[in-house]
């Protein structure tokens, strides 16, 4: 049986890479929208679409150009901490 110390490093390790995983859409979206809202904000345009679509399309982008990243980061994960925890039982 697991006991309390190996249950909280492993979900500790877990929410951090989940964070690690996480923070480079999350960067480029909050780049994107600082971005649109001062160029909304100098232009006086009011547009839904404007604030929807370049951040869209920045998130895309990104999570194409890192899913190799956060795939590897996963698989690396769950072999290196998961899979031991299931097979030691």
């Amino acid at each position: 049986m697991m006991n309390e110390a190996i249950f909280f490093d492993t979900l500790r390790q877990g929410l951090w890479i989940a964070v690690i995983i996480s923070v480079p859409i999350l960067a480029v979206a909050l780049i994107a929208g600082i971005t649109v809202g001062l160029f909304q904000a100098l232009t006086s345009i009011q547009e839904l679409s404007l604030t929807f679509v370049p951040k869209l399309l920045a998130i895309v982008v990104v999570f194409w150009a890192s899913m190799g990243f956060m795939s590897q980061s996963l698989v690396s994960f769950f072999q290196d901490q998961i899979v031991p925890l299931i097979i030691g039982g």
